[in-house]
């Protein structure tokens, strides 16, 4: 993260993520994700679309499987990065993530909502299991995006009029 003054590391800092999208197919977008703060990263050009069922022509990954793929690599990358921190030896380390959504149709539309996040993890190490569970535990309280799933969050969207941007 970023230096102090006095070469100590910063103790708190802002974590900034901006991504720009273009539609460029049927249901396809080019999506450029670039790290902001607290230094910067990218930009990493990703893309999402979708099979039959929306139009799509099944290009690139759909947006849920990016985000279920980003839930299941964050908690993977804390665990590797706070065992050397912790002092846990890894000799494997597998995790299995399942995301489940309620869908229900509202005529022409529909409206979704979360029904449950589970992750399995699987350690492979010689290190007592109480070890384990708490590198566990603080890769969870490390991962942003599940940090993220367990607390309720404010979206704003604003739309782009003639006068410039409208909260909606």
């Amino acid at each position: 993260m970023s230096e102090q003054p006095a070469g100590k590391p910063a103790q708190r800092a802002v974590v900034q993520f901006d991504c720009h999208g273009t539609a460029s197919g049927k249901m396809r977008n080019d999506l450029s994700v670039q790290m902001r703060q607290p230094f910067a990263e990218g930009p990493f050009e990703l893309a999402t679309d979708e099979g039959a069922f929306h139009g799509g022509e099944g290009t690139a990954p759909p947006p849920l499987a990016l985000f279920v793929a980003g839930l299941t690599g964050c908690i993977m990358t804390q665990i590797r990065a706070f065992a050397k921190r912790m002092g846990v030896t890894l000799t494997g380390l597998t995790v299995d993530a399942r995301v489940e959504w309620d869908w229900e149709a509202k005529g022409r539309i529909y409206e979704t909502g979360p029904r449950s996040f589970e992750v399995d993890v699987a350690i492979e190490s010689p290190d007592a299991e109480d070890k384990v569970a708490a590198l566990i535990n603080a890769a969870r309280k490390g991962c942003f995006i599940e940090q993220t799933l367990g607390r309720q969050n404010t979206i704003r969207h604003r739309m782009k009029t003639p006068d410039g941007w409208k909260e909606l």
